[in-house]
């Protein structure tokens, strides 16, 4: 990626005033020289003995709407978490706004998916509605969530009669076991795929099992396996993770929800020297932004627009 630095140029010019006297003096000129550099994103360079952070983002564009499709495990573990996901749902319904959006959840197995055919639950219906879609959505035995999410929209005719090419798409991954894909093998092809839908206006989460030094799950049992895949797909888009063993799925649901809306201020990756902070929008150097050391969060004056690329550059402490 790359961004712009700006160096001043002094000019020295000399002037002349008539063959018998000479007049000279110094004029000095500051002269803004674009000069393009590379800059890594989320990246550490040493520099003798500092170290230099990028963090980065895409501001999210005005959409109509969006689209929400919860990519659920139906494996018969599952079973154990049922209550907490109906409330996560429920959650995500009270989070979003009071219009614009349509949800609808769909099987991990790419087969079933491909065959599912439920309106979706849209502004005033309640957990009741949900429930009945809950249960009355396909279910089998498969766990591959990437090609789930392909064989809906790429093959399931019902998909179009639903989904608007102009709203954004969130896509929720729901599932005590890893990816197991075969058309869309490895995280790197799902994104590829999936980057290229609604003109780059996609976002992920994923509720799945974390690695065991940190999820609230204990030790693993029951056919549970760490969702490594979903996770490293979820963090390219820089979504929300959740441990699908947390006893409230709502802070986590609730980050999933905002990442539709447009970013007003970015929490630091590290602790930066507050004086080395440098805010770039679209390769071009801002001054609209405040920092809050209390939170680590540069907050935005003026909201980026929306497709801009944003970059915060700072040495850390």
């Amino acid at each position: 990626m790359k961004t712009t630095a700006i160096a001043a140029l002094s000019l020295l010019t000399m002037t002349s005033c008539g063959s018998d006297q000479t007049m000279s003096y110094e004029r000095v000129v500051e002269v803004p020289v674009y000069v393009e550099v590379e800059v890594p994103v989320e990246v550490e360079v040493p520099i003798e003995e500092a170290e230099i952070w990028i963090d980065s983002f895409t501001q999210v564009s005005a959409v109509d709407g969006v689209d929400i499709i919860w990519v659920i495990d139906t494996s018969g573990s599952m079973s154990a978490y049922q209550d907490r996901l109906l409330e996560g749902i429920e959650q995500m319904m009270l989070s979003l706004p009071t219009s614009g959006w349509r949800l609808v959840m769909i099987p991990t197995d790419p087969a079933e998916a491909s065959t599912e055919q439920q309106f979706p639950l849209v502004p005033g219906d309640t957990i009741t509605e949900a429930e009945d879609m809950y249960s009355n959505m396909n279910s089998g035995p498969g766990e591959s969530g990437f090609d789930a999410v392909y064989s809906y929209i790429q093959t399931n005719p019902y998909s179009a009669t639903w989904m608007r090419y102009d709203a954004a798409l969130l896509v929720v991954f729901v599932s005590d076991e890893d990816d197991q894909s075969t058309m869309l093998s490895t995280p790197d092809e799902f994104i590829s795929w999936y980057v290229a839908r609604r003109f780059g206006n996609v976002f992920l989460a994923s509720i799945v099992m974390q690695p065991e030094d940190v999820s609230e799950c204990g030790p693993y049992s029951g056919g549970s396996y760490t969702g490594v895949r979903y996770m490293e797909a979820t963090s390219a888009l820089f979504g929300s993770i959740l441990d699908i063993c947390s006893e409230d799925w709502t802070p986590g649901v609730s980050d999933a929800t905002s990442q539709i809306e447009p970013y007003e201020s970015i929490q630091l990756s590290h602790v930066p020297v507050a004086s080395t902070i440098r805010v770039f929008v679209d390769s071009v150097q801002s001054l609209d932004w405040t920092y809050d050391s209390a939170t680590n969060t540069v907050y935005f004056t003026t909201v980026p627009g929306g497709g801009s690329v944003v970059e915060v550059g700072y040495v850390i402490q």
